[in-house]
């Protein structure tokens, strides 16, 4: 993808859309590969959406020190998946930066990667405009690193360790009609993002953020 990414909160705008997400995870413990694959809807929100104002109350943080975030909905499936059991649900996510330029800080959920509770993670971007987020719960940790190699491709690895070990990739293409330029200009016919940004999941859903 040509062309640096400033910040955390334009990573996350980018990713603004609708998405196709191919996985792969590997169960360390079981030394088995499992496919799976979802589907994937970001939507920006202003730093004024009661939705995260109330998760920076959720996590005794100021509102003030919120600059955006987003909503993200998600529906998969995976193969050991048993009958009848689903992977859908949605999360918020408020970004508080702890620099200047944006490029790091606090990441509030209201559900997190390993577990459902509300988790506070942390955010950062790498030397090559990846966003890399890491969480700390009780029993385990997740790493997760989000790349794009494309404006509509975008990569994500992660790993969960703790009671359960696990490493995952997944290529996630944006569907047609689902991106809008920052400040709210269409590309093309695409026109599915309403207002500002991002995506999670894990164990429970076979997506990310």
């Amino acid at each position: 993808m040509s062309g640096s990414i400033d910040d955390a909160l334009s990573f996350f705008r980018l990713s603004c859309g609708q998405w196709r997400s191919q996985r792969s995870s590997h169960h360390l413990l079981h030394r088995r590969a499992e496919a799976g694959g979802s589907f994937i809807e970001v939507v920006e929100l202003p730093a004024g959406d009661p939705q995260l104002i109330a998760i920076a109350q959720l996590h005794s943080q100021d509102p003030a020190g919120l600059v955006g975030g987003c909503r993200v909905r998600w529906s998969g499936s995976m193969a050991w998946d048993k009958a009848g059991e689903a992977h859908e649900g949605e999360s918020v996510f408020g970004l508080i930066p702890s620099d200047e330029r944006g490029r790091q800080g606090l990441l509030l959920r209201d559900r997190g990667y390993a577990e459902t509770a509300p988790v506070a993670g942390h955010f950062a971007m790498d030397a090559r405009d990846a966003l890399v987020l890491t969480t700390d719960y009780e029993t385990m940790s997740s790493l997760e690193r989000f790349s794009f190699a494309g404006p509509n491709v975008r990569l994500r690895t992660s790993t969960v360790e703790g009671l359960s070990n696990t490493a995952s990739f997944c290529v996630e293409t944006r569907l047609n009609g689902s991106r809008k330029e920052a400040g709210g200009k269409d590309s093309g016919e695409l026109d599915s993002c309403s207002g500002s940004a991002i995506a999670p999941a894990g164990p429970l859903s076979p997506l990310g953020w």
